[in-house]
């Protein structure tokens, strides 16, 4: 199994997710689901494989979700499903898929759990911020 990211170039996170996985020596296939899309069963097994809701996934900030009255706590997940199939944007991002697992990697050091080497560090998101490099985290074990 390959690693897999479920990307928007939009996105800072979804920017230092991917600049996480290439550090790392991955060569991950990169899906722009804004183009691709997404489809139900997709979904559901991602959704599944990473332990995650339907609303846990809904992404608030920058979606159309509350315009849409999904942020109702009476919308049934079939529902929510069905909206992220009908505007992929409302779905959280990004999701990476390794042979460690599936997750949404929010924030982006998230991803660091699904590698089989970490990345020589430090490591600068965008923003300046540091994650932390393996050397940081194997101090930590």
């Amino acid at each position: 199994m390959s690693t897999v990211i479920y990307h928007n170039p939009e996105c800072g996170t979804s920017r230092n997710v991917l600049a996480i996985l290439r550090a790392a020596g991955a060569d991950p296939v990169v899906i722009d689901y804004l183009t691709e899309g997404w489809t139900r069963p997709q979904l559901l097994g991602l959704f599944a494989a990473a332990g995650l809701t339907p609303r846990a996934a809904l992404r608030l900030r920058g979606t159309p979700a509350e315009e849409l009255g999904l942020t109702a706590p009476d919308l049934a997940d079939a529902a929510l499903i069905d909206a992220m199939v009908a505007q992929p944007v409302l779905v959280n991002r990004p999701i990476v898929c390794t042979p460690k697992g599936v997750r949404l990697c929010r924030p982006s050091e998230l991803v660091l759990d699904l590698l089989d080497h970490l990345p020589p560090g430090p490591l600068a998101k965008e923003d300046g911020e540091l994650c932390p490099s393996s050397n940081d985290l194997e101090q930590a074990a």
